[in-house]
Order: structure tokens, then sequence, then C-alpha cells
């Protein structure tokens, strides 16, 4: 399938796994070939098969990425009023979930904009303690290039979907 081709629906789908998950789930493999998952709560896509994520909290996918920068970025739409609905009809009504394949690159200061975005995200839960615990000093993104991606697949309530 065609990622530039998908990239809106693909973004749709990340973003509702986002909103359910509160974070997206990234796959990297280490110096020794065992792999590793991190969630990553500030996933940021753009409009041309790009996107970002803010590295903090992530030292073990930072080292993994110093010697192998491939990725698989997972996001799955997690609600359980989605997947009831969906199971009670049978079928999806959107994709469930997509994993999106891509390097990761070298570690650099966010811009202004950027750092915004996540002053957005993170807004409605500032006044928590938790949040200004884990959601503060943001400071560093790394890049992602996608290359590829595959859907979550469940055929028989999917067909519908992700046509070419």
């Amino acid at each position: 399938m065609e990622l530039l081709k998908h990239w809106k629906e693909i973004v749709s789908v990340v973003l509702a796994g986002q909103k359910s998950s509160i974070h997206c789930s990234v796959a990297s493999v280490d110096s020794n070939g065992l792999p590793n998952v991190t969630p990553i709560g500030t996933v940021f896509l753009r409009d041309n098969a790009t996107g970002y994520y803010f590295d903090t909290f992530t030292s073990q996918l930072a080292k993994n990425i110093e010697t192998n920068p491939n990725i698989c970025l997972m996001a799955v739409n997690t609600k359980s009023s989605y997947w009831f609905k969906s199971l009670l009809k049978g079928r999806f009504a959107t994709p469930p979930g997509v994993r999106l394949y891509g390097t990761v690159g070298e570690l650099r200061e966010a811009t202004a904009a950027e750092k915004q975005t996540i002053e957005t995200r993170i807004k409605p839960t500032r006044w928590m303690k938790g949040s200004q615990l884990i959601w503060s000093d943001f400071t560093h993104v790394r890049d992602i290039q996608f290359t590829h991606f595959r859907p979550v697949q469940y055929p028989k309530m999917m067909a519908h979907l992700w046509n070419d």
C-alpha cells in the first residue's frame, strides 16, 4: 500500500489511538538484536509522511537508534466503546490501528512551534501534580521519516477499509 496515498487516513488512525491510549508504541532493536517497545505520548505527525517526538524518558530507545535508527510506531484505538460497537456490528467503521515504519533522526532542539504543540496537548492536565512531574521540560525532539505502513488487520471485519 502506498504511504502517501493513505497518509490522511493514517494520521486519523494514529490520532484516535493516541486519544484512547494516551501514547503510541515505538519498537526498536538494540545492538544485540533484542527488541524493545517504548510508549511515547509525545508523537506528532506532519502532512508529509514525517513526524517527530519529544525525546524524554526514552533512554533505551535513544541507545537503540544510535546503532539502528529503524523503528516501528504502532497506534491502536483502544476505546472500549469503539471495540464494543465494532464487535456488535461485525465490522470496523474505521481502521482499528496502524504500524508505521521509518527511521529516526538525530536529537535536536525543539522549535517554538513544536514546543507549542506539546503545550496545547498537555494543557488540560497542567494543573495536576503528575502532569507537572511528567510533562515538563520538553526541549528536544527527534524527527521520524516514515517509509511504509501496515494496517492492524482483522480481515473479516475490515475488508471495506484501506482500499487501493
